[in-house]
């Protein structure tokens, strides 16, 4: 499994208020959630009208494909809002050596 995170630092030209910046972020994220199929959401500077801090992950088996989908959305992302820094991880997960299964949610009948 690989995972890839993508933080990038918004400057919104002509914000004059929160709901200004607000319209400008909805596009970003409408527009890659839809294209890429990757969540998103904003993760810091969300007093600041002209500012926004935004993340991105995408999930794949393939190395390749991650860093690719990762820079089409800061290329996307970048003709709505000019981006002022780009920071990405991708990290290549093997199989979970961990038991999880004690943290699995129980049903009615197994806590009776």
């Amino acid at each position: 499994m690989v995972v890839g995170v993508l933080r990038l630092t918004l400057y919104i030209h002509g914000a004059t208020s929160l709901k200004d910046k607000r319209q400008v972020l909805r596009k970003v994220v409408d527009r890659l959630r839809s294209r890429f199929n990757v969540s998103v959401a904003e993760v810091g500077e969300q007093d600041i009208w002209q500012k926004a801090v935004v993340g991105i992950t995408a999930v794949a088996n393939d190395r390749s494909f991650v860093n690719e989908v990762l820079d089409k959305c800061v290329r996307d992302a970048g003709q709505i809002a000019e981006i002022v820094n780009r920071e990405m991880e991708i990290e290549t997960y093997s199989e979970m050596s961990q038991d999880w299964s004690h943290l699995a949610v129980k049903s009615p009948e197994d806590v009776e």
